[in-house]
Parts: C-alpha cells; structure tokens; sequence
C-alpha cells in the first residue's frame, strides 16, 4: 500500500481582493520507507502542502489518502485519532506547551492510547534519549534553547512510532552535528519501520540524506 498519495491538490486564497494559488493541482505518492524532501523557495506552498495531509487546513480539490485513508473526506474526530496514531508531525514554531517540561511535552502525544502511564513515561524518556535530550526532561521550553526546544518537538512528533511523518524546517534551529543525526535517525526508522517521510527543507544537510527530491515553485511541482 502506497504510504501517502497526494492528487491534484489545490488550495486558494484571497488577499486584498486578489486571487493567490498556494497550490496548483499538485500529485505524487511516498511509498513505505521512503525519506523525501519537499524543497522550494519561501511561499512556494510547502508549509500549505503539509498542513493540508496532516488535516490542519483543507483544500479546494484533490484528494490525499494516508495508508488509505482519505483526509480530504475526513471528519475531525477521525483526524485526530489519525495523527494519534499513524501522523507525526514536526512543526516548524515548535508548539510546545509552555507550562509543561520537556517529558511532558512529548508525552502528550501518547495520552490518548491505551499505554499506561508508566508505559507512555517510559516511551517518552527514550524519545528524548534519542534526541540527545536525556538529562533535560524536567525542564520547561523556556529553559531549553531554541536547538532543544527543536528536539523536544521533533520527540513528540516521533514518540508514538507513526507510519508517515510530515516535517516543516525541522533542522532549521540545529546545529551541524543535530541536524545531521536528526536526518540520520530519520532515514533509520524509514528503513527499520518502512516510516515513509515528507521533510520540507533549505537545508543541504538534508537533502544528502534523502531517497529524492519533491520541488514546488508558485504552489506546482518543477
């Protein structure tokens, strides 16, 4: 099963009376254990594109099917269940919550499964070990730099093990030698878990790492 088929997508909007195409019948698929980065130049419809198969915005036509499973036609308790369970996501502003440590943060992603708290406990502090982040778990986002609080988020997108991820500039706040394990950790899982990966990126270090290359340019694939 293909892991993620986008069709002719577009999305329109209205800006001071004029007409603005942020996405002009856009297709392609991702097959299981695929890692491809969705390149393009700054309001091209990169972070429209991602936001619209995770289910936070819609679109005007097309369709996309998760693991065969059409958001478009999706209601929204069903989204949210999907990207408990099958959808990551790596959000670009991080979108932590404030009031709660960084182990906290990245178990909110498993609240609502069947683990056990000790379970979800436990899931969460390995998450942060793989980013490198095991001795900073109490601590709340404003106590993390911006690179931290890049990996926090990318923990929580990555913690309950779904099978597509959707990442917007997620090394865009690292360094180097984090960005270049983050994309490492990705391509692992991609090839481990058969995870299929959509990362939207600048970023040469990213693009080293990848199986191919998706480019938009004035909201259509080039």
């Amino acid at each position: 099963m293909i892991a993620l088929h986008v069709t002719d997508l577009s999305k329109h909007y209205r800006r001071d009376a004029q007409a603005f195409t942020a996405l002009d019948s856009v297709s392609f698929s991702i097959q299981p254990g695929e890692l491809v980065a969705l390149t393009g130049p700054s309001g091209s419809g990169k972070s429209t594109l991602l936001n619209i198969i995770a289910g936070y915005d819609q679109a005007d036509a097309g369709s996309v099917v998760v693991n065969g499973f059409d958001v478009t036609r999706a209601r929204p308790a069903e989204m949210d269940t999907l990207r408990t369970r099958t959808v990551g996501f790596i959000f670009q502003q991080f979108h932590l919550v404030p009031g709660l440590n960084a182990l906290e943060n990245v178990e909110l992603s498993l609240l609502n499964t069947s683990m056990s708290k000790t379970e979800r406990r436990a899931r969460a502090s390995e998450a942060l070990r793989r980013m490198g982040l095991a001795e900073h778990g109490s601590r709340r986002p404003a106590l993390l730099s911006g690179g931290q609080q890049q990996r926090v988020a990318v923990a929580r997108a990555l913690v309950a093990q779904p099978s597509v991820v959707l990442a917007d500039e997620p090394t865009a706040a690292l360094d180097r030698a984090n960005a270049e394990s983050l994309m490492d950790q990705l391509a692992e899982l991609a090839r481990e878990r058969g995870m299929a990966a959509l990362v939207s990126t600048h970023d040469q270090r990213c693009l080293d790492r990848v199986d191919r290359v998706i480019r938009l340019e004035n909201g259509a694939l080039s």
